[in-house]
């Protein structure tokens, strides 16, 4: 038992380090996993690995036991993700508005860990070889590029609410508060609430998009 639960502490000291290494390496590195999945793909793999080539006298079911834990600690995660944007914000972080109404967004360059020049590449494997031909551009989560070209049509589209959770952000960035997000949607409550997958607002209709779980 003793053993087993050496084991078990090691791999959460390894799941810790390797998540903290991952958020100082940033998106960058990542290529087109998250966070979460680039560090548990490398601790998985790495035990398999030494699994497969360990000649010690080292249990098989040790290795077993370590990749059962960031089995567990994966769907754990997914659990904590679907509780909460708070939880999934953390883990996984956001979205990041690089270039705004076709102006380059310095706070968020930055904290994407790019600089002009990789934003510059990016755009190009994209096909915009011009910045100034890009509306907005957001940098997702996988570290890849989102570009929405600009035009008389070019517009972002508001997520209110998605998965049955409401996007306070997005509220606040509409001038709007919950109150009247339920009267548009004509809820009563969190059960109400919960049962939509997407609701997604058309400034300019002043009308809202919804999409159901039991449709």
């Amino acid at each position: 038992m003793q053993v087993v639960l050496r084991i078990l502490l090691f791999s959460a000291i390894a799941a810790i380090y390797l998540f903290v290494m991952a958020k100082l390496l940033g998106k960058k590195q990542i290529a087109q996993l998250d966070v979460i999945d680039y560090m548990l793909g490398i601790a998985v793999g790495s035990i398999a690995a030494n699994m497969a080539t360990d000649m010690s006298d080292t249990p098989f079911w040790h290795f077993l036991v370590a990749m059962s834990f960031f089995f567990v600690l994966n769907l754990f995660i997914i659990f904590l993700e679907r509780k909460g944007k708070f939880f999934k914000k953390f883990l996984k972080g956001e979205p990041l508005m690089i270039i705004y109404e076709g102006k380059i967004n310095y706070k968020s360059l930055k904290k994407s860990k790019l600089d002009i020049n990789d934003l510059i590449s990016k755009s190009r494997e994209k096909g915009y070889f011009d910045l100034s031909d890009i509306e907005y551009a957001v940098f997702e989560n996988s570290g890849g590029l989102s570009i929405m070209q600009k035009s008389p049509d070019a517009k972002l589209p508001y997520y209110l609410i998605d998965d049955g959770k409401i996007n306070q952000a997005t509220l606040r960035t509409l001038g709007y508060d919950q109150e009247w997000l339920n009267q548009k949607l004509d809820v009563a409550d969190k059960k109400d609430l919960d049962n939509i997958i997407l609701a997604v607002y058309d400034k300019e209709k002043d009308k809202i998009a919804v999409s159901y779980k039991n449709e």
